[in-house]
């Protein structure tokens, strides 16, 4: 009787080690890149579309030109190419091209285009649904059509649309 119960015990402590072995553990996501972050922060899972709509404003040397800019959107997608499109942009922006970061800290990009701010170092910063950009354009070449000069430090608090 001895034995027969040294053998149920045998084989129980065998299920109880097989059944906590399992199988193997999901491999861990890896951690996103410092691009990855940026990245979303401009275009969530994609696209997102920034706004002017609301309490937010546009400056330039400090002085409020939020008027010029009425229901100013920039649309950033991240998908197999990283484009934009603007609206209401008073000819500050192209209506739509590339983007692309600058420099290793992802905290500034740039628009392709001919318009005055494309080229120029754009810095963001997202503070939950809201988006501050800033940028200069320097005087020379900063016309719109030969008169409306653009020249300046401005900055844009944007919203989530």
């Amino acid at each position: 009787m001895n034995l027969k119960f040294i053998k149920i015990v045998m084989v129980l402590a065998a299920a109880v080690l097989i059944q906590a072995c399992g199988g193997d553990s999901p491999t861990p996501t890896p951690p996103k890149t410092p691009e990855q972050l940026a990245t979303e922060a401009l275009t969530g899972t994609g696209t997102l579309t920034w706004t002017l709509a609301g309490a937010n404003s546009v400056s330039r040397d400090g002085t409020n030109v939020t008027d010029l800019y009425t229901n100013f959107e920039l649309i950033l997608n991240s998908g197999s190419a990283k484009t934009y499109t603007s609206r209401n942009n008073n000819d500050l922006f192209d209506a739509s091209g590339n983007w692309s970061f600058t420099g290793t800290n992802f905290d500034k990009f740039t628009l392709t285009g001919t318009k005055p701010a494309a080229g120029r170092e754009i810095s963001f910063t997202r503070t939950g649904d809201n988006l501050r950009l800033t940028f200069t354009i320097p005087a020379p070449g900063a016309r719109i059509s030969g008169v409306f000069a653009v020249a300046g430090s401005y900055v844009f608090n944007l919203n989530k649309k």
